[in-house]
């Protein structure tokens, strides 16, 4: 077996019997979706970036008035969730995939993985999706689509002050009329229902054929939420003598040592390792 991290990857990837994708902010960076990345804000949202705003990162949580919170979120989601291009890095690693018995286990909010191929069913997203919005107290476990009302968030937009100018489009919980929020983890209110049975068939999926060859593949998972994906995969590794994990990742590629020869850390981009693993497992 080579030392090469690349190509030691693609001889586990080959004896895998089974592959989970970990897939953290790391791999939707890679993908062209940085949360951290000062000029991708500037360019998606100058009016913002002339009040001092600086990343899409520092905006989470952030308290704004409705009329300039509403419009960020919505032209934010219309970008990073609503796109309807394909994204060639997710299409990649769908391809690699093939024909292989895969589960997804992702703290992006994004949808990229549904929206390329993914089968849906396969895909958990414990930390929620763009796609849904909620009541913020709540009053209801029922959660609506987002992106309607998206829509015309932005249509109601002005581009120069980056504010909703019509009031009445600024959404309410039409169940008791209170204030709402994305039904995404940021605080006490989240609604994880719609997300549990992924969450149940990914823990059965694991504990089936407990003596199959698993790889875990840990694209891009850091430190800002590691009890999400990171600290699982690893957890997962460890109880299952048969699983190997491998951690893609630049800036934080460190694997337990206790996990020896069946771990492997990969300090790369995303975008470069599927690349010389296409070029090694497709050709």
């Amino acid at each position: 077996m080579s030392h090469h991290p690349i190509d030691r990857l693609a001889d586990w990837w080959r004896e895998a019997d089974r592959i989970l994708i970990g897939a953290g902010a790391g791999l939707s960076a890679a993908a062209g979706i940085d949360y951290n990345d000062a000029a991708s804000f500037t360019r998606d949202f100058p009016a913002l970036a002339a009040r001092g705003f600086r990343t899409r990162y520092e905006m989470i949580g952030r308290p704004l008035p409705p009329e300039l919170h509403w419009a960020y979120l919505a032209a934010n989601a219309r970008t990073v969730r609503f796109d309807p291009r394909p994204n060639p890095l997710y299409q990649q690693l769908r391809e690699l995939l093939a024909d292989t018995d895969h589960f997804v286990w992702t703290s992006n909010v994004d949808g990229l993985f549904a929206r390329n191929g993914f089968a849906p069913e396969r895909v958990f997203t414990p930390q929620g999706d763009y796609a849904f919005h909620q009541c913020a107290t709540p009053c209801t476990r029922e959660v609506w689509d987002f992106e309607p009302v998206a829509e015309k968030l932005v249509a109601a937009t002005d581009p120069t002050t980056g504010t909703v100018t019509v009031r009445t489009v600024v959404p309410h919980c039409p169940n008791c009329g209170g204030e709402v929020q994305l039904n995404v983890r940021v605080n006490g209110a989240f609604i994880e229902d719609h997300y549990l049975p992924t969450g149940s068939a990914l823990l059965d999926w694991v504990q089936a054929e407990r003596d199959s060859r698993l790889l875990v593949l840990d694209l891009g998972t850091g430190y800002n939420t590691p009890t999400v994906v990171r600290l699982p995969m690893e957890y997962l590794t460890r109880m299952r003598a048969s699983t190997r994990l491998v951690r893609v990742n630049p800036e934080h590629p460190e694997v337990p040592d206790a996990l020896g020869h069946r771990a492997l850390a990969v300090p790369l981009d995303a975008a470069d390792v599927l690349d010389a693993l296409a070029g090694t497992v497709l050709k």
